[in-house]
């Protein structure tokens, strides 16, 4: 089911240019936005972590004392579910927006924590400064194609990274996250590779993978590592090209095909992918083969 973000809405309403979008899962969405001369108020009914990607420094924040600046590339504001807040865009602002419901928010924590709390609630941020945060969404929301359904396993891996990071660092809770030791069970690892097999060629998420090992996205994610000694989403690529490179060597299959039974709806991206993987494009390496 496809979820309704206020925020989202009302960024549509005003000078906002949307640039992408995507719905990862149930409870999470990304959105690119840029925005310049333009004076809203956000009211969220869900959590949104904004992170500045390019300009933002005429970007102004009303308080009780006056209008606040403090933007540019890498900041990030949090604003939690229930919060209000007015903005005075005088310049130009590029930013990515993460869009998670609070149930979903709650899912992750009792998830990774095996606890529920009382009450949980995110702190309101404006123009912070986390490494943290900017490496995430510099090296996975900047660096994927959204709309290819090949990199949302990428995505959605980043974004729970995020959540966590949030739940950890800047909520009501801050509890510690759990040390996870050991791989996945050897059955449960053989039925993961085999889903994955299974679905090359459609979106995968952390999510479905978690899901197919019955555990929370969390501890599936540092199970996987230490049982590949990969990520998920390198594991699954590294799967999708080698599939790609059996395609195309050993079939006469239509390279537009090829890239949609690998997960690619862009052939483009798809032949970007493959060379550099393997340093030759599909043609290439067919016809290198075929020489």
């Amino acid at each position: 089911m496809t979820c309704t973000y206020n925020a989202f809405e009302n960024l549509l309403r005003h000078n906002a240019v949307l640039h992408e979008s995507v719905a990862l899962h149930s409870g999470i969405q990304l959105a690119a936005w840029s925005n310049k001369r333009d004076t809203l108020t956000q009211y969220c009914d869900h959590h949104t972590l904004s992170l500045y990607v390019a300009d933002g420094y005429e970007s102004y924040y009303r308080t009780a004392g006056g209008w606040k600046n403090g933007g540019g590339p890498d900041r990030f504001c949090l604003m939690p579910k229930e919060s209000e807040s007015t903005w005075d865009i005088r310049d130009d602002l590029s930013f990515i927006h993460l869009y998670c419901t609070d149930a979903h928010l709650r899912k992750i924590g009792e998830k990774i924590w095996d606890k529920s709390p009382y009450r949980l609630t995110l702190e309101e941020r404006h123009f912070g400064d986390d490494p943290a945060i900017a490496a995430i969404y510099r090296q996975f929301f900047l660096g994927n194609d959204w709309q290819q359904a090949a990199n949302h396993l990428a995505l959605s891996a980043a974004s729970t990274l995020l959540m966590t990071h949030l739940l950890q660092r800047y909520s009501s809770v801050q509890w510690r996250l759990p040390r996870v030791t050991g791989g996945l069970a050897p059955a449960t690892l053989r039925n993961v590779l085999a889903y994955i097999e299974a679905h090359l060629s459609e979106s995968l998420t952390l999510g479905d993978l978690a899901h197919e090992a019955a555990l929370s996205e969390f501890h599936f994610a540092r199970m996987f590592r230490q049982s590949m000694k990969m990520a998920p989403h390198q594991y699954v690529m590294q799967r999708r090209m080698a599939l790609a490179r059996e395609l195309v060597l050993h079939t006469r299959r239509a390279l537009t095909d090829i890239a949609l039974a690998c997960g690619f709806s862009s052939p483009s991206h798809f032949s970007n992918r493959f060379k550099q993987a393997t340093g030759k494009t599909p043609s290439q390496l067919r016809a290198a083969a075929q020489a």
